[in-house]
């Protein structure tokens, strides 16, 4: 019997259409029926300031960490800026890891998809989330890879998609994720 589990959704995009939300969306109507996920929006954390943190903590960062925290795993789903992740998934993956000896990531397993218009996908960003991720305690998933190349042609104005290849692969995901949160995440306490 697969026990349910909570998915927390980090989307490095803060745009409004954004194709990695479409595609983050789409994994959750994939995967199977016992993951629960919910999108964690990043967009309204203040920059990390250890100053700040010692002090009256601003609400949006409490919330982070606490549904961070919440979750049994995590799903990133992000662009490539100039080879790396956005400034806002970076700041969100601070806020979240602080303070020191209280991070709210330690021991979730993860999954991380990038897009891209060109061809390789968001190939930098993708390994250079999994370095902050693997000094975070955080098991990823190592395959199926997920840098998704082409972005603005996978999905139709519904968000449906619009190749049968795109839809496999994401499949293949999404199953493959589903796995590795059964092997690595605690089973929910009752």
């Amino acid at each position: 019997m697969s026990h349910s589990h909570k998915v927390a959704i980090v989307v490095g995009s803060l745009r409004k259409a954004s194709v990695n939300r479409m595609a983050a969306e789409a994994v959750t109507r994939l995967a199977p029926d016992h993951l629960h996920f919910e999108f964690v929006e990043i967009g309204d954390l203040p920059l990390y300031n250890e100053d700040v943190d010692s002090g009256d903590v601003p609400a949006a960062w409490s919330r982070f960490r606490d549904q961070i925290g919440a979750a049994d795993a995590v799903l990133f789903v992000t662009p490539e800026y100039n080879r790396s992740v956005p400034g806002a998934l970076k700041n969100a993956i601070d806020v979240g890891s602080r303070p020191y000896g209280q991070s709210a990531w330690a021991g979730k397993p993860a999954a991380v998809m990038t897009l891209s218009p060109g061809g390789i996908g968001g190939f930098g960003a993708n390994h250079h989330l999994r370095q902050s991720l693997v000094f975070l305690d955080m098991p990823v998933l190592q395959q199926p890879e997920a840098y998704v190349g082409g972005a603005f042609d996978l999905f139709d104005e519904a968000g449906e998609f619009k190749h049968d290849g795109t839809r496999a692969f994401f499949q293949k995901f999404a199953d493959a994720f589903a796995a590795w949160i059964a092997r690595a995440a605690p089973a929910p306490q009752a």
